[in-house]
């Protein structure tokens, strides 16, 4: 996986609560993290979504992946969701 899933995808969710609410709604089927971020900052969302069988994928960074989303600063994790 790559930026350029993220940058096709019809629906995305920036940032760890918003990322974190959809994957409780059962919404999310993609989770994207940068490795930059900090890991308090993302493990909470890592650790849901193995549990709930969501795939976790990792990039290198967060300007770049916020980049792909078509926002001006960084994004620590990017859902995709199904709708």
């Amino acid at each position: 996986m790559s930026y350029d899933q993220v940058k096709q995808a019809s629906q995305t969710i920036i940032g760890i609560k918003q990322a974190v609410k959809a994957m409780r709604a059962g919404q999310v089927t993609a989770l994207f993290v940068a490795i930059d971020a900090d890991n308090w900052v993302t493990d909470p969302a890592i650790l849901l979504a193995k549990e709930i069988g969501v795939p976790v994928y990792h990039v290198n960074s967060k300007k770049e992946l916020g980049k792909a989303c078509g926002i001006h600063v960084g994004a620590a994790v990017v859902a995709i969701t199904a709708m």
